[in-house]
């Protein structure tokens, strides 16, 4: 910048020098010789006048030239602190480029049931009377090259700490394909993929806790996903994880631990979403799943489970209200092969929920869980107990003081009608969350 500004000050003054230099004396005509026999030697021409001292610059160039100076001293300013910072070569900067995005999220609820074993099937859910503590969930994600994003979820419990998800997704696979692999909660649904904090109540549906466990359907496996070019959004999934786990996998080989004889006892599963935009305010998301994989009640039995989904959601964006009217329901069909035949089962929920104001909302559940059937005499070796329908039903309200805290205060009544007495609750739960998290799923 200095040497720029220095040829700009030489430049102006040769201007003004040029301007200032009077036009060369043009040298009269020389006579034309007289027939003389000696003609007079002609006069030597006037010597040449130096140029006259170039004068100052006009204001204006000057003006022009400190404003020039003034700006590079300011940007070598500037500049001093950004490379101080950097550790002088901008190594600081590409460090910080590969440090994950990191957040903690932590859910506890205080709780009070009516009955001493209120039947909570959920491995996040409140079970007790006094304090519980959900879950503190440990979020790391980061794109490790053009290639590869690395996702994983680590929970701590009071009884220990588990990797709930650790996973590793494509970026660049063509004609719009994308794999995962590594541990994961499968696409089953809508519900089983999402984690605590992304509930629209305290405790987890009764569906899920039922057909595959506690912690959601999840394991090791291999996920391969494409996005279809069908005239509205259509996605289909397919993954085959690890069939074990009593409280992923519990409809299928839950705790046994014996080998698997081969690739055909692995849990095979298989999705189709689709998203529909039925106007600017009305959107509609629907699902349909299948899972697949052996079971221990004998030999080569198996367990298949059928499932589908619906999300309708209304949010007058055209208006610029906050608020925000959701209908969410999902089904599971569940036909295990036994001994003497088969068992069949139906469980479900549907929720209505209403954000009614910036920071405030409110949502109403229903769920159903029929008695497996079926079988001639056949006893339900997972659910000994559930011999007859169960109802639940909940409702709660939210206050969400920002977007990193959440109030919920829910009430609800669980009618298992093998018990005498239906159990009551209540629920005050609250969730923090600090650092980098994405943002969740339609």
């Amino acid at each position: 910048m200095l040497r720029s500004c220095s040829c700009l000050i030489c430049f102006l003054a040769a201007r003004a020098a040029w301007a200032q230099v009077p036009p060369a004396p043009v040298p009269a005509p020389t006579p034309s010789p007289s027939p003389q026999p000696s003609p007079a030697p002609s006069q030597p021409p006037a010597p040449e006048q130096p140029p006259a001292p170039a004068p100052p610059a006009p204001a204006d160039d000057l003006g022009e030239i400190a404003g020039a100076l003034s700006a590079d001293a300011q940007a070598k300013a500037a500049a001093a602190p950004a490379a101080s910072d950097s550790g002088g070569g901008g190594g600081g900067g590409v460090l910080a480029s590969l440090n994950p995005d990191i957040a903690l999220v932590l859910d506890v609820a205080a709780a009070w049931f009516s009955d001493p074993e209120p039947l909570q099937l959920g491995g996040h859910d409140p079970t007790g009377n006094g304090f519980n503590l959900q879950q503190l969930e440990l979020s790391i994600g980061k794109a490790v090259d053009p290639y590869f994003r690395f996702d994983a979820n680590i929970v701590f419990l009071k009884e220990g700490v588990e990797v709930e998800e650790a996973y590793g997704t494509t970026l660049a696979l063509p004609h719009s394909l994308q794999v995962r692999a590594g541990q994961f909660l499968t696409r089953f649904g809508r519900i089983n993929a999402m984690h605590v904090h992304a509930w629209d109540f305290v405790d987890q549906p009764l569906a899920i806790g039922r057909v595959f466990g506690g912690d959601g359907n999840r394991g090791l496996g291999v996920e391969l996903s494409y996005l279809t070019p069908a005239p509205f959004f259509l996605e289909l999934v397919a993954s085959a994880t690890e069939p074990r786990g009593e409280g992923t996998a519990r409809s299928f080989r839950g705790e046994q631990e014996d080998p698997l004889d081969s690739p055909l006892d692995a849990q095979g599963t298989l999705a189709a979403k689709e998203f529909f935009e039925l106007s600017p305010n009305w959107s509609l998301a629907t699902g349909q799943s299948f899972a697949s994989g052996r079971n221990t009640a004998g030999n080569h039995t198996r367990t298949d489970v059928y499932g589908v989904d619906l999300y309708l959601k209304y949010r007058p964006i055209t208006r610029g209200s906050p608020t925000i009217v959701a209908l969410q329901s999902e089904w599971l069909l569940r036909r295990r092969q036994v001994p003497d035949g088969r068992l069949t089962d139906l469980t479900g929920y549907a929720y209505l929920s209403w954000r009614f104001a910036q920071r405030w909302g409110a949502a109403a559940r229903y769920e159903l869980g029929t008695a497996a059937s079926g079988a001639d005499g056949a006893a339900d070796d997972l659910d000994p107990d559930w011999i007859s329908a169960r109802h639940r039903a909940a409702v709660d309200l939210t206050f969400w003081p920002t977007e990193f805290s959440r109030l919920r205060a829910q009430g609800g009544v669980d009618l298992p009608q093998w018990r005498d007495e239906p159990i009551w609750s209540a629920v005050l739960a609250l969730e923090l969350s600090v650092g980098a998290h994405g943002a969740h799923k339609f």
